[in-house]
């Protein structure tokens, strides 16, 4: 069976998304808030909503686009059940992704409404650290998921991933 002949190819914009996003989740890991006093820095606390911001209007862009444009590369006589778990896995990501946002703003919410000391920022708090914990498996059984059609040569990598390329 061809590579090229059994998936669909992925757009240089869905790949752009794609590794963008894995650059800018890396960051945002990198940079993450270790303590909630950080934001008492109004320099700091001004940058973590700007790029939660940023960063949120990007992945919903990126949603549709994908939504709307690509179709996936998964060749057509994979088994039914490995197909529901891949969608399952792929909007789980965009999930939590956006619920990570979406929580890390309502803490920064809450902590610009001086209610930093509260119960209810304790829950957001909480909340945010299990979506990310949730997040980090969806990433790590992606990521598995890509390394197991690496191995099965049936051009799923060579749709997203622009090194290691299949031979066929």
């Amino acid at each position: 069976m061809s590579l090229d002949k059994n998936r669909s190819h992925y757009s240089k914009l869905a790949k752009l998304f794609h590794w963008g996003f894995v650059i800018l989740l890396i960051y945002g890991i990198s940079k993450q808030v270790d303590d909630i006093k950080q934001l008492e820095n109004i320099l700091f606390f001004r940058f973590e909503i700007a790029f939660a911001t940023i960063f949120l209007i990007l992945l919903i862009i990126r949603f549709i686009y994908m939504k709307k444009t690509q179709k996936t590369s998964i060749p057509e006589e994979t088994p039914k059940a490995q197909k529901i778990v891949a969608k399952i896995i792929h909007n789980g990501m965009y999930l939590f992704l956006a619920l990570t946002v979406l929580t890390g703003l309502l803490i920064g919410l809450l902590f610009w409404l001086e209610l930093k000391n509260s119960f209810f920022i304790e829950i957001i708090i909480t909340c945010h650290e299990l979506v990310i914990n949730l997040l980090y498996w969806f990433i790590g059984i992606h990521i598995f998921a890509a390394l197991y059609h690496r191995l099965k040569k049936d051009g799923v990598w060579n749709s997203m991933v622009p090194f290691f390329k299949e031979k066929n």
